[in-house]
């Protein structure tokens, strides 16, 4: 069975689920899976890497790239 037919399977069981306890069960396993896969992904920065990051910021700090948290604040406010 491919993964779009066992994802298909498993909405149709999920759906048929009665037992409040059950679907807590399912959501609490699936948000802690979800975190432990994202941190096996995470790397650690090299030390080239964050002292480019540092020098990048920098450069634009310098040539006004940035945009204050309030500006963003007020931006993001706006996509909703």
């Amino acid at each position: 069975m491919n993964l779009e037919a066992r994802k298909i399977e498993f909405v149709q069981e999920f759906l048929k689920l009665q037992s409040e306890e059950i679907i807590s069960g399912l959501e609490e396993l699936l948000k802690k899976r979800k975190v432990e896969m994202m941190e096996s992904n995470i790397k650690p920065m090299t030390m080239e890497q964050y002292n480019s990051e540092i020098d990048q910021a920098m450069s634009d700090s310098k040539e006004g790239r940035m945009m204050k948290a309030t500006d963003l604040q007020s931006k993001i406010q706006k996509w909703s």
